[in-house]
């Protein structure tokens, strides 16, 4: 059966896909809002971070914690708060994530030590949990036409595809000319014209009495992905061979090997299976999880480069990136909206992880102490941003195509998940490699202050190689997983039969 057939058999039962909401491009912009808040948090308190150090007078070894609380709770929670939003509905969680976002912002800003910083972020990393399940599936199925569904995920994927950019530039205007505080106070900001909007614009529905909530599933998958995204936190700081590293990641592994098993038995599973055995879906959530591991050095060592190679500012580093942000959602929009729906994700997707790697391979053999922005750094970031703009363009399209109204939360929680456990390796695996090229090159050319500089260039050089080779991989892997054609028309999230 081909999975144009499968994605249409998925919807049997239901007599017809729900009527486009008139007011579905407005619930797009509460939507995008959303998905900013979550995605800027990601790069923006990076930013503020050594401010808020200075600030607050806490330790390097204690800094990690300030992202780390962030990450744990949000990527150990996802499937639960996507789960959830299936539960009670999509709009509730929506606001009670967008609600419960600003308020641990409001906290975290408003720090008197360490330890209250450090909460708020775990709290933001909860209710992150929550609101960005809610975003996603509510985007899923307010747009069921092909043709308007690909131009709202085009704008999505441009988003969450820039939003990192953005992180960068926001923080660094907010850090430089207010306070390190603003780069938390601004998701108040946000949430209140997000929350105004989600109340106004999107109706709401009664609990699902279909969805129920797997305990013993949940238990086991928040277990292990808190272990596998704290154990990549402490290779990061501590190296592999560190002895936590070498019990959380193979416990991570046993704890999500038996989750799956759980859930292939369970009445009513957390996850159900055939929400990733679909090819198409499968090979989106390959393709994100594998974009994100690949795409996170050009954020981190670039950032580097420019601010301690180059001597730019927060803000001109932050300007640097806005070429690059242009490019995802001019190539997001275009693809999704216009080119998926004709040729379908599986030359897109790998097309674009091929720019994205061509864009990396620009970097890694330019890069100088004194390399030109204009001429060698610009075309890579272009390059680089197209490629990536085709990836979450089609990527979330497809990821969340042809799900049921009653799996909508957790196959949206699933995109989240890709991305948080790819940024956690590439984060990890990516600076493990440049600090070994560094300590490499010293060993060679001494310690002198040119050695030394050449030392951090080189360094990078080495991590964009690498992320060049994972995107090439990657490429190669969504080609021969996705499979091809188009998907399938009025296969989209299902709506429950007429009364």
């Amino acid at each position: 059966m081909s999975e144009q057939a499968v994605a249409v058999s998925e919807q049997a039962g239901a007599s017809g896909v729900a009527a486009p909401s008139a007011r579905r491009w407005w619930i797009l912009s509460v939507v995008g809002l959303a998905q900013l808040m979550v995605v800027l948090d990601s790069t923006i308190v990076n930013i503020a971070l050594p401010s808020a150090q200075r600030a607050l007078v806490f330790s390097n070894a204690d800094r990690q914690w300030v992202v780390t609380a962030y990450s744990l709770a949000f990527g150990g929670l996802l499937l639960l708060g996507g789960r959830l939003s299936d539960l009670v509905g999509r709009r509730r969680m929506l606001i009670i994530g967008l609600v419960g976002f600003a308020s641990a912002s409001a906290l975290g800003g408003a720090s008197t030590g360490f330890a209250m910083l450090v909460l708020g972020r775990g709290a933001q990393g909860a209710f992150g949990a929550m609101l960005a399940p809610a975003a996603l599936s509510t985007l899923t199925t307010t747009f069921t036409d092909p043709a308007e569904r690909g131009k709202a995920f085009g704008v999505y994927g441009a988003i969450a595809g820039a939003g990192g950019a953005v992180g960068l530039l926001l923080g660094g205007v907010l850090t430089e000319y207010f306070t390190w505080r603003w780069c938390l106070y601004v998701n108040v900001i946000l949430a209140v014209i997000a929350v105004a909007g989600a109340m106004r614009l999107l109706e709401s529905h009664p609990r699902d009495p279909d969805v129920h909530v797997d305990w013993p599933g949940t238990a086991l998958v928040v277990a292990g992905l808190v272990a596998v995204v704290y154990g990549l936190s402490e290779a990061e700081t501590k190296g592999w061979g560190a002895p936590i590293t070498d019990v959380l990641l193979p416990a991570g592994v046993v704890l999500l090997v038996a989750f799956v098993l759980v859930e292939r038995r369970v009445q009513h599973p957390l996850l159900p299976l055939r929400i990733v055995t679909s090819r198409f879906r499968g090979g989106a959530y390959l393709a994100i999880g594998l974009s994100s591991i690949g795409v996170f050095g050009i954020f981190l060592f670039l950032t580097y480069y420019l601010q301690l190679t180059l001597a730019y500012s927060p803000v001109k580093t932050g300007l640097a990136f806005l070429p690059m942000v242009a490019a995802i959602m001019a190539a997001s929009t275009m693809s999704s909206g216009v080119l998926m729906p004709r040729l379908g994700p599986r030359p897109l997707v790998p097309v674009g992880l091929l720019l994205a790697s061509g864009g990396l391979v620009i970097l890694a053999t330019q890069l100088g102490l004194r390399t030109s922005y204009p001429a060698q750094i610009l075309p890579a970031l272009l390059l680089t941003g197209a490629g990536m703009g085709l990836v979450f363009g089609c990527g979330m399209n497809t990821a969340t195509y042809g799900a049921d109204l009653a799996d909508a939360g957790v196959a949206s929680a699933m995109v989240n998940t890709n991305q948080q456990v790819g940024g956690s390796i590439g984060t990890a695996l990516l600076n493990t490699i440049a600090a070994s090229a560094l300590t490499s090159y010293l060993l060679v050319h001494g310690r002198t202050p040119l050695a030394l500089a050449s030392a951090a260039v080189h360094s990078y050089t080495v991590a964009f190689w690498a992320s060049a080779g994972i995107l090439a991989g990657a490429a190669v892997v969504t080609a021969l997983v996705l499979p091809s054609g188009t998907l399938a028309h009025g296969a989209g999230p299902a709506a429950p039969p007429a009364a």
